[in-house]
């Protein structure tokens, strides 16, 4: 569980040319799935929250995780994330 939410929060991870360090998260959804123990990943969550003050204040409850017991065969362990960072709108500056 820790390798997997270092890897959800690094910048390689973007979909697009922007480091997600230059902005805010306003919002975070990280759905793990495999069979691990739900209080090892809120206890992951609270260390990525409690680390990185990127996250706005101002959006009460902007944090999810979930536990999801199925996953592809191929696979041991997996993770999905969302977020919505502020550092997007560096992309969009540079179409401009």
């Amino acid at each position: 569980v820790p390798d997997l939410t270092q890897q959800t929060y690094g910048a390689m991870i973007m979909m697009c040319a922007a480091d997600s360090w230059h902005g805010r998260y306003l919002t975070t959804n990280t759905l793990f799935r495999g069979w691990m123990s739900t209080k090892e990943v809120d206890e992951q969550m609270l260390n990525v929250q409690s680390k990185n003050s990127s996250f706005v204040e101002w959006i009460p409850n902007n944090f999810k995780s979930s536990v999801c017991d199925s996953l592809p065969s191929s696979m041991k362990l997996a993770v999905a994330f969302a977020r919505n960072p502020s550092a997007v709108q560096d992309m969009f500056k540079r179409l401009r």
